[in-house]
């Protein structure tokens, strides 16, 4: 069967309203797939968003545990002058103490330049840094037991040290002498003085005599 001219002039205006009506919904579909890709990068954006928040507030929960934790122990360390500026000024006079309080010979002390430190037993230090001030002690003995004693006594007060080395000798020509009190020995001693504390901090030297 074929089409006439008069069945196509019928068939027009349904043709163009469908061809109409196929264009929109084009349209419509195409801003319905926009709106839902628009809307699900908000929906990831703001899935992002949250998941940072529930980070923070993980990771927040979890600093104020670690504070409440180890903040004794900070302040136990703080107190003890480990944490913080060095404190020479109370070595010296701990060092006046116990030659006063032991009636030693005389002591002869230079402290040096604070300087960088590392040792495997402090390996993870954050964000401090360990330092060292070394000791000298030039120490006049009537025995042995005189450098025990004023190592003990150093080894009492807070601040953390270690001794690295000490050498002890017998002066050229010394006697022991039974009459009267007199040094018969010399010891010579290095000690790490140890803190924790910002680098940045100018350095001393500190030295003297008992």
């Amino acid at each position: 069967m074929s089409m006439t001219q008069q069945d196509w002039r019928k068939l027009r205006n349904p043709i163009i309203g469908l061809g109409a009506v196929l264009l929109i919904a084009g349209i419509l579909i195409s801003f319905a797939d926009q709106y839902r890709k628009k809307n699900e990068t908000a929906l990831a954006t703001q899935q992002n968003l949250l998941n940072q928040a529930r980070q923070k507030y993980q990771s927040s929960g979890l600093e104020k545990e670690m504070i409440t934790q180890y903040l004794p122990a900070y302040n136990d360390l703080l107190a003890s002058g480990f944490i913080g500026e060095e404190r020479r000024i109370e070595w010296i006079e701990t060092l006046r103490q116990i030659h006063n309080q032991h009636k030693l010979f005389s002591i002869d002390y230079s402290i040096g330049l604070q300087e960088n430190y590392k040792t495997p037993f402090l390996s993870n230090l954050g964000n401090f840094a360990l330092h060292r001030s070394v000791m000298k002690l030039n120490l006049d003995m009537l025995h042995e037991g005189d450098l025990l004693t004023l190592l003990d006594g150093l080894q009492e007060q807070p601040t953390p040290l270690i001794v690295r080395d000490c050498e002890i000798s017998r002066p050229v020509g010394a006697a022991i002498n039974t009459k009267n009190i007199s040094a018969n020995l010399k010891a010579v001693c290095e000690i790490d003085w140890l803190t924790l504390r910002d680098p940045q901090l100018s350095n001393v030297i500190s030295a003297g005599a008992l």
